[in-house]
This record gives C-alpha cells, structure tokens and sequence, in this order.
C-alpha cells in the first residue's frame, strides 16, 4: 500500500462526525455488558405508519418500479408534495418545476453545496447546527462561517451582526426551524428578514424543514416558502424521515425556486439515479394520508418532553420547553462544559448525549437530549442524570 495518506485532502479538513462517534461508544458500552441508555441520535422509536408499509409493500410488488427511477420523480410522488404544501402551508408549487426527489435531508444538504458553492464562496451556518450545514461546504471546497444562534434572540441568527466581507463573499444562508438541537421556533419577522437579506446580498436561502410536523403546545410551524417573496430567493428541504418515522426510508424533496431546483436537478443526473420508485409512491400516500399518525406522534414526544423538562428543572437546570423538533437543549450544571457533562453522565449514568459544543461553538455549555427512546427508558433516563447530577 502507499505510504500516501488515504483519501483526499478535502477529508482531511472535516471533523469527526458526531453521530458516528455516538454510535461507536454505544456499541462499546454495551459490549461492555453495560445498559446504556442513548438519547444522542433522533431516531424514532416508534414505526412507520401502517398504510405507509402497506403502500409499500404493494408497490414494490408492481415491475413498473424496479427500474432505473428517474431524477425528477415520479409525476405522482411531485403532485402529492405539490398537494400537501398547498393544503399544509398555503405553498403553490408547480410539480413540473419546483420539485425533485431526494434521498433523505441529509443527502440534499450536501448536494446543495456542490451545486452553489465554488471554491472561496462562503456558506452562513446556523451555530449550533446540524453537523452538514458546515461539513458540506468544505466538501464542495467552499468556506462555512457560524451564523450565531444565541439564547438571548430565541436562537434566532443576529443577521445585522454579520460582517460586510463575509455577506460579500457569501452564496448561501442555511435556516433550520423548528431547530436542531435546540427546539427552538420561528415566531416573529425572521423569514421577512431573511428575504430581505437575500435580496440585498444576492443569496441563496436554504431553509431545512425537517421538523415542521412535529410541533407542541398549539404551535403550527410556517414553511419558509410562504414568506412573501421566498420562492424569488431560496428553497426548502422537506423530509419524511421524523414526520412519518421514515429515517431509514431515506425519503424527502428539494423544493422552490424553479430555477435553484433545476440546478440541483443537474447535479444529481450526474450523482445518483433517483429514488426508487415504490418508495416514491409510499412517500406519496403518507402525505395525502389524514396525518392523524402524525399527530398522535406529537402527543407521545409531548409527554416525553414533559417529563424530560420536569426531570431537568427539579435539578436546577432552567430548561424551555421546546415547541418544536424532538430535542431538548438542556443548559449543563455550573462547573460543567458540554463535554465534561455528556462524558460524566455517560461513564457515571450509561446514559448517552449530545455536546452542544459538538454542533458549533455558540452550543457550548448546553447538551442535546432526543426524545425518540421509549417513555419508561426516558424516565430510566431522567432519574439516572438526576441521581449523578445531585451526588
């Protein structure tokens, strides 16, 4: 073998990634003999809707969908999202144009950068975030700088606090609500704002709406889209994956702007060959479905978060609920950084979570805690932090 080191320089510039090296202290504690209990990783506990797996099962049964897929879509899969965003957000897309398939939010995430950021562009990305809004650009040979998301502005971005050099250099601008990791949720003027922004600034807005669905307390979560003016400067990626605990189906669609989803669509010819087709139409029937899944969904991650957050106060740490997502961001007791206290709870508790820190440095001194573990592990769970943290 080649004393060269193995893969690319690009690798090289990427951390670890967090939920890979969740996983792997998992399964050694576990090899351990160890009852670990893992509120790291937001990957639902309970199963796909039955009429999902029903559609599926039919559909994987039919020839006409064991072929090559194409990278548009099926005509059916675009008209089902096209019919849930008129119904769900008011959104008016054209199934022709404003939609294309994807293979799951993280997939699109990091296709976007390789199809609008050359080499020196810069992409904005929400800090604390999903780990690809940052580790994406680098791929693609471009420059992430954190978009602060501060608890004294509702972890919302300070865009007037963005250097003028960077909005110079920058191409795009990555939004996340309801927000991982920290729950938090679009209330006021931002998306207006952030119309406003991409417009002086030539950017393009890429808003993660993976969490829309799940929503708490008579909260009904917006699509960026619907903003005045939006489909004129980004676009969005709606997944399936928490809404219909489809994670592993790998299913979601790249939406808005004609002319950023034709580009997308250019890539992804020359990348993949679509999704298959029986899944396209699985994922069709979940959305026009009477979503009555979804909502008995919520009320399970409502009572979790409850006795969470109920958990976490009576210890002193001063916990918000959140409206949305399937997280709760729990500050760390004093003396602690986000790493010393996820390595203490889980050498001390074997119960196992996320470092703030881990998704950028303004998520220092919290920790990300799912809420996608069964109720009585939750509680498990609970007590045992709550044990170390008063000892």
């Amino acid at each position: 073998m080649s004393t060269r080191q193995v893969g690319a320089a690009r690798l090289r510039r990427l951390p670890p990634y967090l939920f890979a090296q969740i996983e792997r202290k998992i399964a050694e504690k576990r090899a351990a003999g160890v009852d670990v209990i893992s509120l790291g990783i937001g990957d639902p506990d309970t199963p796909t809707p039955g009429l999902v797996v029903r559609e599926m099962q039919a559909q994987v049964a039919r020839p006409d969908t064991h072929q090559y897929p194409s990278n548009r879509g099926r005509a059916s899969f675009r008209e089902a999202v096209a019919a849930f965003y008129d119904r769900r957000f008011g959104v008016d897309l054209d199934p022709d144009a404003e939609i294309i398939p994807a293979m799951g939010a993280k997939e699109a995430v990091a296709n976007i950068n390789l199809a609008f950021l050359d080499p020196g562009d810069v992409a904005l990305a929400s800090d604390p975030g999903y780990p690809v809004y940052t580790t994406g650009p680098i791929l693609a040979g471009a420059e992430p700088v954190a978009l602060p998301l501060l608890p004294g502005l509702g972890f919302e971005p300070d865009l007037e606090a963005i250097p003028a050099d960077v909005l110079d250099r920058a191409r795009i601008i990555y939004l996340n609500y309801p927000n991982n990791p920290t729950g938090a949720v679009v209330e006021g003027d931002l998306f207006d704002r952030v119309v406003a922004l991409a417009r002086r600034h030539d950017l393009i807005v890429v808003h993660d709406n993976a969490y829309s669905e799940i929503t708490y307390d008579g909260y009904v979560a917006p699509s960026f889209l619907a903003t005045p003016g939006a489909k004129d400067v980004g676009i969005e990626v709606f997944s399936l994956s928490k809404t219909y605990n489809m994670t592993g189906w790998r299913s979601g669609a790249v939406v808005g702007n004609r002319d950023l989803v034709q580009a997308y669509w250019q890539l992804k010819t020359n990348l993949d060959s679509g999704m298959f087709e029986a899944l396209q139409e699985a994922s069709a029937a979940a959305l026009a479905s009477d979503q009555a899944s979804v909502r008995e969904m919520c009320e399970v991650y409502a009572r979790r978060r409850d006795t969470l957050v109920a958990a976490l106060r009576e210890i002193g740490l001063a916990v918000t609920p959140p409206k949305g997502a399937i997280y709760v961001w729990a500050p760390v007791p004093a003396g602690e950084t986000s790493a010393s206290f996820t390595e203490k709870v889980l050498e001390e508790a074997a119960v196992v979570i996320s470092p703030g820190a881990a998704y950028g440095a303004s998520g220092e001194g919290f920790v990300r805690m799912s809420l996608t573990v069964p109720d009585d592990r939750l509680a498990e769970a609970a007590e045992r932090i709550a044990r170390l943290v008063r000892a």
